[in-house]
This record gives structure tokens, sequence and C-alpha cells, in this order.
């Protein structure tokens, strides 16, 4: 069965997704003027857009949401991993594929804003929703929603629990039976809360365990500063096949850096749209905007913290594509967490252990949390044509289950099967986004001239020739607006207008 396991994952991760991943970026890239880096400021701006409505959530929240589920094990565990099988330079692949990978992060986002719906009380989008609307095809947006259920329930949350049970044997000797009682327990009362418990949780948790460990990274990388010049030649030389040590490693470092950046940011992977639809903006842009911005959150800053950590402490190992080794700093250490853990605890002897299993708790969980947002969104949208309501307390049984089963089984078989539920979804999606691009790029110029002059943007899907955009017909942008307004929050200048000083 592992076998099996492997093969496909050999098949679905093949150099074209790779391939696929990297043009896709640059192709948005180059269409959008770099919007990437174009609209920095005008992101930051828009985090801050402090007010939901009844139904749906503020941009800061549906970041928080997108980023429970962006800022996980891959930017610890998966940054260890990268670095053990791609050498150094697989780092800077993920760097790449961040910053390619921003611009894929803002279509995606955009398209499931400008078709998602409000299904029983709530704003339900992502691709599915966007396939079947935008490109007419019920049944590639069926063929969509059964993958990231699958991916979503099975694939994907046990190697976040994995990695929780593995920091926690290593920093408080937790048998892993005991955490899969405690993950599945905690899991289970976040979920049954629904998608305000959820929201409510990661936008207290996300900024506080990633500003948390960033801190903690940057007095070690600040400790150690005059490696930082050789920590970057390092890299670039790595990435390139430059350097004596991994010379033989260049495919291995593209390969390792876009798996595992991908796995980190998820951009272009699909996961984004789903939580991302579920802000009530004025404009799609808006949140396009945001959700761009949070794949630099999660690789520029949070991978970047833990690589240098461990590039710098030498706490990794290096293993050719043939399985010998060639460098082991950690002898007798498998490629994850442990690697972080025994890199602080270098520096700040006896706080390693414990830190990492607290910060990857918190990393991990949330990430959870934005995997089951991703299944339930899912499910209610084949809901509307199965009305099935028990389908998602059966989705919440089997979910909490599979939490449960990550954390007792061999991580390298937890490893696989999340990259064939990643890898799966992203050839789906990159596929729909290469196809339904058009309306997001016209979502963006219209965004751009209204916001030169001087407008707070409104969306009209009508006046752009942009079809089956329900949700906003009419009324619905200017009501978006009015509560917008209503924060007392200037979303031209981020002042209150009735104190701006």
């Amino acid at each position: 069965m592992e076998n099996a396991i492997n093969a496909l994952n050999g098949i679905i991760w093949s150099p074209v997704l790779v391939g696929l991943c990297l043009c896709a970026g640059l192709f948005f890239s180059v269409r959008s003027r770099f919007v990437q880096l174009r609209m920095i400021p005008e992101m930051w701006r828009l985090l801050f857009q402090k007010k939901e409505d009844e139904v749906g959530l503020s941009s800061f929240q549906a970041l928080s949401m997108t980023l429970a589920s962006r800022v996980g094990t891959g930017n610890i565990a998966g940054v260890a991993t990268a670095i053990c099988f791609g050498g150094p330079g697989a780092l800077f692949w993920m760097w790449m594929v961040a910053f390619l990978g921003a611009s894929s992060a803002f279509v995606e986002s955009t398209l499931g804003q400008i078709y998602k719906e409000k299904i029983e009380g709530q704003y339900r989008g992502g691709p599915a929703f966007y396939i079947e609307r935008g490109l007419h095809s019920r049944f590639f947006a069926w063929i969509f929603a059964i993958v990231t259920i699958l991916a979503s329930v099975f694939f994907c949350p046990g190697v976040q629990s994995n990695s929780i049970a593995l920091a926690w044997q290593e920093a408080f000797g937790l048998e892993a039976e005991i955490t899969a009682a405690v993950v599945a327990s905690i899991t289970c009362f976040v979920i049954v809360g629904g998608l305000r418990r959820i929201a409510l949780f990661t936008a207290w948790i996300v900024p506080f365990m990633a500003q948390a460990y960033i801190v903690v990274a940057l007095i070690i990388v600040g400790i150690n500063w005059e490696q930082i010049p050789a920590i970057f030649g390092l890299i670039i030389s790595s990435a390139f096949g430059a350097d004596s040590l991994t010379g033989g490693m260049l495919g291995a470092a593209v390969s390792w850096g876009v798996k595992r950046g991908i796995y980190s940011n998820e951009a272009g992977q699909g996961t984004g749209p789903h939580a991302s639809s579920a802000a009530a903006v004025s404009h799609p842009a808006k949140q396009g905007l945001v959700q761009a911005f949070s794949v630099y959150i999660d690789t520029l800053f949070v991978c970047t913290a833990t690589g240098f950590m461990i590039l710098m402490t030498g706490c990794y190992n290096i293993q050719a594509p043939d399985g010998t080794m060639l460098y082991e700093g950690i002898k007798g250490v498998f490629a994850g967490p442990v690697y972080t853990q025994t890199a602080i605890d270098r520096l700040m002897p006896g706080w390693g252990g414990p830190f990492i299993g607290v910060t990857i708790f918190f990393f991990a969980f949330t990430t959870i949390l934005g995997y089951y947002y991703m299944a339930e969104t899912n499910v209610a949208y084949l809901n509307r044509y199965l009305r099935k309501p028990v389908m998602i307390t059966v989705c919440k049984a089997i979910f909490i289950g599979t939490v449960a089963f990550g954390a007792v089984k061999a991580s390298s078989l937890i490893w696989t099967m999340a990259d064939i539920g990643v890898g799966t979804m992203a050839w789906l999606n990159i596929i729909a986004i290469f196809l339904l691009q058009k309306p997001a790029f016209k979502a963006l110029k219209d965004y751009e001239v209204q916001l030169k002059s001087g407008a707070n943007p409104v969306f009209h899907p009508e006046k752009l020739g942009i079809e089956n955009a329900s949700y906003w017909e009419g009324s619905r942008a200017e009501a978006n607006l009015a509560v917008e307004e209503e924060a007392g929050v200037d979303n031209l200048t981020g002042l209150d207008p009735k104190n701006p000083v």
C-alpha cells in the first residue's frame, strides 16, 4: 500500500507540475504588471478594514483564516524537509515560488470573491464555485469539490497532528496516543462551533504565534549576524548547483523548494479562495490583494526565519537523491520539527524543545481548522444539489478521526499523503485559473481606475461584462461599502474621519 502511495505521489509531483506552478506565477505576474510589487502599500492598507457585516468576515479575519491554513507545519517541518532533500538552495526556490505565486493567489482569491454565493446564512466560495459559474462546467467543479474534500479530510490534516506529536514527544516526552486524544478533542470543540468560532480563534492566535516565532528567530539571527552573508551565499550557490557539496542536487533543490513552497504558502493550490470568499468587501480585488500579501507573510517571513535558524546553527542533514548522506549535522534524526527545536536549543539551552512544541501546536492546529473549513465549504457546494445535511456531520466525524490517526502514524507516510492532496488540488486549480483569468484582470483594472479617481472602489460585474456573478448584482457593492464606512475607517487614508489626527 505504501509503495502505491509513493508511486502515485511521484506521478502527481512530476517535473511537469513543478514547472506549471512556476510558469503560472510568472505568467500572472507579467500580465498583472507584477501586482505583487506595485500594490504592496495598498495590500497593507486593506489588511485593517475592520468592520464585517452580519454575515461576512472582515478582511483581517479572512486573512487570519487563510494564514491559519498557510502558516503550519510547512513553515517548520516543511522547511527542514526541503533543506534535507533539496539542500540549502531549496530555500531560494521557496522564495521564488512565493514571489511568483503571490500573483496566482491574487487571481484565485479575486475569482473566489467574484463568484461567491450566500448559502445558509454564510458566504461560500472557492474553485468549485468559480469553475461552475465562470467556466460553465459543473462536472469539472464537482471533481474539484470532491478532490478538495478528500484532500482536506483524508490526506492533509494528518501531517499537522503528526508534527504536533513529534514535537511534543521531543519537548515533553508525551506518547503519540495522548497527543492524538488531546488534539482531536480540541478540534472537535472548535469545529462544532462553526465558521464564527473558527474565525474568532484564528484571528486571535495567528498574529500572536507568528510574531512570537519571528521574534525568537530574529534574536537567533541577530546573535549570528556575522553569518548572514555566508548563509545567503550558501543558499544562492546551492540553488543553482554551484555549491561543492550539493552540486549534483540542482533538480532536487528546485523540486523540493517548489513542492514545500506550494505546501507552505498554498499559492495557486485553490485553498486561499475558500476563506477569502467569506470576507464582506465592496470589490473583489480588495480581498485578492490581501491574500497576495498573505503569501509573503507565510514564506518570506516565517519560512525564511526557520531556514536561517537551521542553517546558521548547522542543525540539519542533507541527503542526496540516491540516499547517501552529504551532510549530517544531527545524526540519526529524520527531517522535521526536531531540526528547528535543536537549532533553538543550541543558543537557548532548554528552550528549543518546549518553545517549538508550543509554537508548532498553534501553527499546526490552526492549519487543521483551515482544512476543515475548506472541506465544509465544498460539502456545502455539493449540498446545493444533494440536499444531504448529514454530510456535514459525517465530514466532521471523519475529519476528527483523521487528525487522531495522523498523530500515531509514521511521518514519512503522512507527508506523502499530504503531498498527494496538495498536488492534486494544484493541478486542477491552476488549469482552472488559467482558463478563467480574464474576469480577475478585469476586476484589477477596474479597481485601479476607481482608486486613481479618488473613489473607494465598488464592483458592478455587469459594467465589466462579467456574467454569473449574481452575488454582486444590484446594490450589493454599495451595501458592503456602507458597512465598511460604518467602521469609522476611511478606506482611502486609513484614518478615522471623525478623528483624523
